[in-house]
């Protein structure tokens, strides 16, 4: 249960993307290289833990798990290839029936109070309004997680979606959680394709296109309150049924209500294809 002394409603700043006449860029390492005309909004942003029903990720993109890791570590690179992809493989087959399963490589992100991560990529939090693909990549990564096996297309005249699975692995209070949107309040013309590009160093630029949003007062949004070892945030990128719910907009945000003197928040987020062929 949340803190009740706590209330179940915070008003935060979340940055979302204004107009702009050139294409959006931006960058895990050169920030400022980044052109994103952005404009802090304030938000209310409901603690889900206290809402009647819970989320649901076919009814609002998003839902929290029940979900213990093996392990020890998350800073340890092999635990992560060797354990958790394993790990969360399961659980999104668990929770979509999907028969086939891809997991990515995990990506590891402190609040900015932890100091110096530099040794790690895209180790920051994401503190504008995004999701992590536009429709045309999406549909590409979905191609390229299937690499070259022999019944590639057999999958991809089926029904695929893309997930992100995020988790903390600080001890709660965090102070820096993730605001999640309820896809449903989202419409077509609030997002604007722009362009990610992981420039880690000592390796190739990878580019891909990315979703950013305007503000509407339709956004509802919410966020759970001190995750814990157990549990894990699961919500929806994209789907190739349109007439399913698409992506869940989400952003990184100060918790007003955290507790002075918090520890850094430290999580990892995860992405997955599950393919239904």
């Amino acid at each position: 249960m949340s803190d009740p002394s706590r209330p179940p409603v915070v008003v935060a700043s979340l940055n979302y993307l204004e107009p702009m006449s050139e294409l959006p860029v931006f960058y895990s390492e050169k920030h400022h290289l980044n052109n994103l005309r952005l404009k802090a909004r304030e938000v209310s942003v409901t603690d889900a833990r206290q809402l009647a029903a819970a989320p649901a990720l076919e009814r609002c993109g998003f839902m929290l798990a029940k979900h213990a890791s093996r392990v020890a570590s998350f800073s340890d690179a092999a635990s992560l290839d060797g354990i958790y992809r394993g790990e969360i493989e399961e659980l999104i087959r668990g929770i979509t029936g999907a028969p086939k399963v891809v997991v990515t490589r995990g990506v590891l992100r402190w609040s900015e109070t932890a100091g110096d991560t530099t040794r790690f990529v895209n180790s920051r939090p994401g503190r504008f309004v995004h999701v992590d693909y536009s429709r045309r990549s999406f549909r590409e990564f979905a191609v390229r997680h299937l690499g070259e096996a022999a019944d590639a297309e057999r999958w991809l005249e089926g029904r695929y979606a893309a997930y992100n699975i995020w988790r903390a692995f600080s001890v709660p209070p965090q102070d820096v959680p993730l605001a999640l949107c309820d896809a449903t309040t989202v419409r077509p013309e609030d997002r604007t394709t722009g362009v990610a590009v992981i420039d880690a160093p000592n390796a190739p630029e990878l580019r891909f296109e990315s979703s950013l949003f305007h503000y509407s007062p339709r956004h509802r949004w919410y966020y759970f309150r001190d995750i814990r070892s157990g549990e894990a945030l699961v919500f929806k990128a994209f789907d190739s049924d349109e007439s399913r719910v698409q992506g869940t907009p989400h952003c990184a945000f100060d918790d007003p209500s955290c507790p002075a003197g918090a520890p850094p928040r430290a999580s990892i987020e995860i992405r997955a294809y599950a393919y239904w062929g």
